[in-house]
């Protein structure tokens, strides 16, 4: 067996899933591939001409189970370009491998995208943040001690990619362009990717916030270490639904964080579709 057959979510199998959708959805050139994070799936809405198949009809893809995560990738225009978005992503505290969590965003590069745009709810660390704000994803740190890459090395992958600059240098400056011409205040920060799915503690905020973390979520890291392994630039924002517990002084609930990022929606969909037209 060759190395990219030897992984139910290597080069090969992500062949096989693209070549179904595209069939189905009739995709040819993707400016570019983005995820949908809790709450924050409403963007789908704004991708004209929309063409979409449920994840379970997705060959490799299991049915999405996450409140807020509608399960679909979608195919479309926005802002005047080719896109395909996924509306929810695979978590691996549903019991997914690190593999799986990073598999769509193979999928997506053997659709032809060649950037990928993160987007996450996350949990506010730094004390200057307040619930409804957008942070640029500078950096991340990978507190899920989890690596997508770990196994045989896929056909087109670096087996040691570069992690100096995950999240493009040239897609942070049009992102902070976009926001200054529409008004949009938009924070920037590090994100921490953890396991889940129990919130943080108090004293694990405290650690976080001395390792220098900004914001906490549990997605992302997968999906951005798979990008830049098989050289796709990478863009996210995190919308900061809540701050975290410690610095938050009430319980933390899922409702809470969907409702937040539902209201920042307008935002967000904004800055998502302004960088989407703005790119090369």
């Amino acid at each position: 067996m060759s190395a990219a057959g030897a992984t139910p979510y290597g080069v090969a199998a992500a062949a096989r899933a693209a070549d179904a959708v595209r069939e189905r959805l009739g995709v040819r050139a993707p400016a570019c591939a983005i995820v949908l994070g809790s709450g924050l799936g409403d963007l789908a809405h704004d991708i004209a001409d929309a063409r979409r198949v449920p994840f379970a009809e997705v060959p490799g893809f299991p049915t999405a189970t996450v409140v807020g995560h509608a399960g679909a990738l979608i195919a479309g225009t926005l802002g005047g370009r080719e896109v395909v978005a996924l509306a929810g992503r695979f978590h691996m505290y549903e019991g997914h491998d690190a593999a799986l969590a990073g598999f769509p965003v193979r999928v997506v590069h053997a659709l032809g995208a060649r950037t990928l745009f993160v987007s996450n709810a996350a949990g506010g660390i730094r004390r200057t943040f307040a619930p409804g704000d957008l942070m640029l994803i500078a950096d991340h740190l990978n507190m899920m001690f989890r690596n997508p890459l770990i196994g045989p090395l896929q056909a087109g992958d670096v087996r040691f990619p570069d992690m100096s600059d995950p999240y493009d240098a040239g897609l942070r400056a049009i992102l902070r362009r976009v926001a200054a011409e529409q008004g949009i205040r938009l924070q920037e920060g590090v994100y921490a990717g953890g396991l889940g799915p129990t919130y943080e503690t108090p004293a694990e905020t405290r650690m976080l916030e001395r390792l220098g973390a900004d914001a906490t979520g549990m997605s992302t890291v997968p999906e951005v270490v798979v990008a830049r392994a098989i050289g796709m630039r990478v863009a996210g924002v995190s919308c900061i639904t809540n701050m975290a517990c410690g610095i938050a002084t009430h319980p933390l609930s899922h409702d809470e964080v969907l409702e937040v990022g539902r209201e920042a929606g307008t935002r967000f969909r904004a800055l998502v579709t302004g960088f989407v037209r703005a790119l090369d």
